[in-house]
């Protein structure tokens, strides 16, 4: 992290649990807030700019269903995501999403059932170092959706890699991940290169902030984005409160943050850490712009947050989800999908191709999606050989 002065409000174990006090709200803001909804405002390019929408209809989205004519062995994909712990939301939504594809796809191919094997890495890269381990040693699976955290990819990267299993992740945005020559290394969305650039050049021309404070959560993924948000606003960034989410509570760091009076704040990190502190800053009076990403696009922010949300922009390398997907997935599951279930729906659809088409070993799966372009429900999927997408996009939300 950089900046001339910085505050450092570690957040402890036992400070995580003032914080979920933090986060309740009375019940008549749950009451207010239940209507607040992410709403899509803008799609943006890495200038900030907004793209017009495309002029001809975009081809449709590939389905799981395939044909239904598709005949396969007994075959397993993996997913491996975190489903417990306070960023579970995230984790839940990527799983929800390739379960999702499974599901559709199996309904219509009796002569072909894949099953999905579930993993938990509970937001920890050792153990999702032992579920890369568990994956790759069941010789029925050939491929994973996944890991969801940029830690946990980057503890199993080199597994899937040695053992040639594509590892498709939905969620993990760490540039570092896609420089490790890993064969098997895909990722469905932007890094946080590409990301961090448009949203602060969109901070800067669109909101017009003079002063930015540039907050992070202490993990990889936060100090990664904040970083490159930091380089694109120059001395727009007030070092003066690059501040770290990493021990303390919220209310420090509102209290930092308003002493120097910003025109918006950024927070690059997870909805779990996002949401008491735009509760802190409003409490303390700051009325600052509050600006995040995608960690903390999922309606768990606006739960958390309650009124405190309002009003909050959110970047994403995630469109808008079809009526159609909601609806499937709100009658599966219960609830709306999260940030990245399209995503992962999509990666999923994508590796079911591979094993409709023929691929039934690992490395046919992996030349499958090597040479793979088509459209999903988030985007023209196709991958430069580092595994990064040959074409990336950023939408802007507003909490409404």
């Amino acid at each position: 992290m950089r900046g001339a002065v910085r505050g450092v409000l570690a957040l402890s174990a036992a400070a995580c649990v003032v914080l979920a006090g933090c986060a309740q709200s009375s019940s008549g803001e749950q009451a207010d807030a239940s209507a607040l909804q992410i709403v899509e405002q803008v799609r943006i390019d890495q200038n900030g700019d907004q793209v017009l929408p495309e002029t001809t209809p975009a081809r449709p989205p590939a389905s799981p269903a395939g044909d239904g004519s598709a005949v396969c062995p007994p075959l397993s994909l993996a997913t491996a995501a975190t489903l417990t712990g306070p960023d579970a939301a995230l984790g839940r939504g990527v799983t929800n999403g390739i379960q999702l594809a499974v599901d559709d796809h199996n309904a219509a191919n009796p002569g072909c059932q894949v099953q999905l094997k579930t993993f938990d890495t509970e937001g920890d890269p050792d153990t999702a170092r032992e579920n890369a381990q568990q994956i790759v040693e069941d010789a029925f699976t050939l491929g994973v959706v996944g890991p969801g955290f940029s830690t946990e990819a980057m503890a199993t990267g080199e597994i899937f890699d040695r053992a040639g299993m594509v590892a498709a992740t939905p969620s993990a945005t760490s540039v570092a991940l896609a420089d490790q020559g890993w064969r098997t290394f895909v990722r469905g969305l932007a890094n946080d290169g590409v990301q961090g650039m448009a949203v602060a050049n969109y901070i800067k021309k669109q909101l017009g902030a003079g002063a930015v404070c540039v907050v992070d959560d202490g993990t990889d993924y936060g100090t990664g984005l904040a970083q490159a948000v930091r380089e694109i606003l120059g001395p727009t960034a007030d070092p003066g409160c690059g501040v770290a989410l990493d021990a303390g509570a919220p209310a420090d760091a509102a209290t930092a943050i308003k002493e120097r009076n910003p025109d918006a704040v950024f927070f690059a990190g997870y909805y779990s850490q996002s949401a008491p502190l735009v509760r802190a800053l409003r409490d303390a009076g700051v009325t600052a712009d509050f600006v995040s990403a995608d960690g903390s696009k999922d309606p768990e922010f606006v739960t958390l947050a309650g009124e405190s949300a309002r009003d909050a922009v959110l970047s994403c390398s995630c469109g808008p989800d079809r009526p159609e997907f909601v609806t499937a997935y709100t009658e599966k599951f219960g609830q709306a999908p999260g940030t990245f279930s399209a995503g992962a729906y999509d990666l999923g659809t994508i590796l079911l191709a591979g094993i409709d088409s023929g691929a039934r070993t690992r490395p046919a799966l992996l030349d499958f999606v090597q040479n793979y372009r088509g459209r999903g429900l988030e985007r023209e999927y196709q991958w430069a050989e580092n595994g990064e997408l040959a074409s990336t996009m950023i939408w802007i939300y507003k909490v409404q």
